[in-house]
C-alpha cells in the first residue's frame, strides 16, 4: 500500500515561489489499480517523483506498506518497482542485460535474476527481443525493458508513469493485460495516463489533481455519477474547472 500524507512541494522561480504540490493526500491500496489523473502542470508528476523518493516533500509524509520514506527511504526503494516519466535505457546493452543489471543493483543472485527475467520476458512478450542490444529499439520495446527492469527484484508496489504513451494498438492491449495482471497478484499499482477511455477501463479508483490539490477521488463510475456526466472525460473536464470538484 503506498499514502501519499498531506504532501507539499514547493519550487523557486526567478519570478517567485511555485506550489507545485499543495496538500495532496489520497492512498492507493493493495489488489488495486489507482489511476491519477491531472492535466499538464497540476502536480502530477512532482508528486510521483515524492512518492518513489527522487525528490523530498517540503511537508506531508509518504508511506509504503508502512514504512516512513524519510525515515528509511531505501527500504521504500526496495518495495517499489517505478517506471518513470524518462525511462531510457542503456543502448549498448541488450534487454536481459539491462534488466540482469538492475538485479544486481538490488543485491540478487544470478540464478534469481534468471528466473525473473524468464518470468517477466513471457508477461510482456520479450522472447524475440530479449537478447538484442537496445539500440534501436522501438519505444514500445523500450518500455517493455524499462517495466522489465523495474520490476525483477518483485516488488508489491509498482508505479507506472504513462506506460502505454506511443504505444501502438497491439503493445497497448498487451501492457493493459499486464497490469490486470499485478493487480490480480495482490500488488498496489499507481497508474498515470492521459488516455480517459485506458483509466476507466483500467483502475479500480481514479485520482483527479489540478492546481497541486486532490480535487476529486471514487471510482470511474462515482465520478460520473458525482459530476452528471455519461463519461469519464467530461466528468474530469467539470472536476479541475468547476466550483465543486476544485473544494472537495
Amino acid at each position: 500500500m503506498i499514502r501519499a500524507d498531506n504532501l507539499h512541494k514547493a519550487f523557486k522561480t526567478k519570478s517567485g515561489t511555485v506550489k507545485a504540490v499543495d496538500g495532496v493526500h489520497f492512498d492507493a491500496p493493495d489488489g488495486q489499480i489507482t489511476g491519477l489523473l491531472g492535466p499538464n502542470g497540476a502536480g502530477k508528476t512532482t508528486t510521483l517523483r515524492m512518492l518513489y523518493t527522487l525528490m523530498t516533500p517540503d511537508a506531508g509524509k509518504v508511506e509504503v506498506d508502512g514504512i516512513d520514506a524519510a525515515v528509511d527511504p531505501t527500504a521504500v526503494r526496495r518495495a517499489l518497482g517505478v517506471l518513470p516519466d524518462a525511462r531510457g535505457v542503456y543502448k549498448r546493452l541488450t534487454a536481459r542485460e539491462n534488466i540482469a543489471y538492475f538485479g544486481e543493483l538490488h543485491g540478487m543472485p544470478a540464478e534469481l535474476i534468471a528466473q525473473r527475467t524468464k518470468a517477466l520476458s513471457t508477461a510482456l512478450d520479450m522472447d524475440e527481443i530479449l537478447d538484442r542490444q537496445t539500440e534501436g529499439f522501438s519505444q514500445g520495446q523500450r518500455t517493455k525493458t524499462a517495466i522489465a527492469r523495474a520490476l525483477v527484484h518483485d516488488p508489491r508496489n509498482v508505479i507506472l508513469d504513462e506506460p502505454t504513451n506511443g504505444l501502438d494498438v497491439m503493445t497497448t492491449r498487451a501492457m493493459r493485460g499486464f497490469l490486470q495482471q499485478l493487480r490480480n497478484e495482490g500488488r498496489c499499482v499507481i497508474f498515470s495516463s492521459h488516455i480517459m477511455q485506458e483509466v476507466a477501463a483500467l483502475c479500480d479508483r481514479i485520482v483527479i489533481i489540478a492546481k497541486g490539490q486532490v480535487v476529486a477521488a471514487g471510482s470511474a463510475d462515482e465520478l460520473r455519477a458525482r459530476f452528471g456526466e455519461s463519461n469519464l472525460e467530461d466528468a474530469f473536464v467539470k472536476a479541475i474547472g468547476s466550483d465543486e470538484g476544485l473544494h472537495a
